[in-house]
């Protein structure tokens, strides 16, 4: 998959690919999420998929699930240490399926390329 990124201005950056305009922008103008504010969303939201889809399979309640993820840093550096994901479930949702939706979010595809990050390669052209 390719992407191209632009700068249309500001402090703001933006990738297109497919049919999609993905919007970034940096405080203090913040007229879109910063491209580390998507980054983390891509894990709440890739493993609500995941768990949205489980629900779906099985015909399990779906009205009122929700995922709340709380990011904790280092005081010191600021990095990331420590990513919850808590899985709201909704009421009558059966207890025998408690491990499994906690398990479906656990194979969320961009979790699995955390865990075994890719390679970068960065070039430059005139």
């Amino acid at each position: 998959m390719e992407m191209l990124i632009d700068f249309p201005g500001g402090s703001r950056v933006e990738a297109h690919f497919k049919s999609f305009n993905v919007l970034t922008d940096q405080p203090p103008e913040s007229s879109a999420p910063t491209p580390f504010d998507l980054f983390l969303s891509s894990l709440g939201t890739c493993a609500g998929i995941y768990v949205l889809n489980f629900c779906r399979q099985r015909n399990l309640p779906t009205e009122g699930l929700r995922i709340r993820e709380q990011v904790h840093r280092d005081s010191q550096t600021g990095m990331v240490t420590n990513v919850d994901l808590e899985i709201q479930l909704p009421p009558g949702f059966p207890e025998k399926y408690r491990e499994a939706v906690i398990h479906s979010a656990e194979v969320c595809a961009v979790k699995k390329h955390m865990e075994t990050p890719p390679q970068f390669s960065i070039t430059a052209k005139t």
